[in-house]
């Protein structure tokens, strides 16, 4: 994990935490609490290759279209660059998503950006493992 300073490595530390909310909150299908660390101009790539705004995904994910049983999500590189931070890791995750029970098994790619103090989730991209 990359920062530099102390302020750079408080930065990683608050993201990093946040990416941990973020995930339970999905699990506990708490999805106010998804949306609170989620800015409003969210990409959300999924690994199927469909994508969904803040928005979209929300309204789904309410609906019962994703249900996540259990997420486990290491971290491998966080890389800090001014007012935006990415997240590299793992996403492996046992959900339902249209009725259908899956094991996902992803790297992942989450963006981060600091908007008026605080970090916000502005995009997703997950990609299957071979």
């Amino acid at each position: 994990m990359r920062g530099g300073s102390d302020k750079d490595d408080k930065d990683v530390e608050a993201v990093v935490e946040l990416e941990r909310v973020r995930y339970d909150a999905m699990v506990a299908g708490d999805f106010d609490a998804f949306a609170a660390v989620c800015h409003p101009d969210l990409i959300y790539t999924h690994s199927s290759g469909g994508t969904d705004t803040l928005e979209s995904y929300v309204a789904k994910c309410r609906a019962g279209f994703y249900d996540y049983h259990h997420i486990d999500h290491p971290v491998t590189t966080v890389v800090l660059h001014g007012d935006v931070v990415l997240v590299l890791g793992e996403m492996n995750a046992d959900i339902t998503a249209g009725g259908v029970r899956k094991q996902l098994r992803n790297s992942c790619l989450a963006v981060w950006v600091r908007e008026a103090e605080t970090w916000k989730l502005i995009g997703y991209q997950p990609t299957p493992k071979a």
